[in-house]
């Protein structure tokens, strides 16, 4: 299959318990929900950078795929957010850990050159802050 034919990313997917706790935590990390959307089952926002970001409510998912249930035992989705600069993890790490919602893992300058931190959004998804750190000149 070349490029041209082949599919193209289109959306990461969440089924949230509580769609306007959810979009409330997902709007401070610029996803553009339109206003209004909270009570709805099914929303779309973009992402900064162009993909989107797709939420269902648990009922959404039943009605089309009755059998599901969540996942137990942990969660196995990660989505990450690259930020500006490090100041910029610290910032965000600080409104959201501030805001209520839980710090995975406090900022720190990972190995691989990263700024890095890990906050859960309100269904204990992991939700990585990185930036670049700045080169040694």
């Amino acid at each position: 299959m070349n490029s041209a034919s082949a599919p193209r990313f289109a959306f990461v997917g969440l089924v949230v318990s509580d769609m306007a706790a959810s979009v409330a935590f997902y709007r401070r990390l610029g996803v553009g929900f339109a206003e209004g959307v909270e009570q709805e089952p099914h929303v779309e926002g973009e992402l900064p950078g162009g993909p989107l970001l797709v939420l269902d409510t648990e009922a959404t998912i039943r009605s089309f795929h009755p059998a599901w249930q969540p996942p137990s035992g942990g969660t196995r989705t990660a989505l990450a957010f690259r930020c500006t600069g490090p100041a910029q993890v610290d910032a965000l790490y600080e409104e959201l850990t501030g805001a209520g919602y839980h710090g995975e893992l406090a900022p720190w300058d990972a190995f691989w050159g990263q700024r890095y931190a890990v906050v859960h959004d309100p269904d204990g998804n992991g939700v990585d802050l990185l930036a670049p750190l700045p080169e040694d000149g």
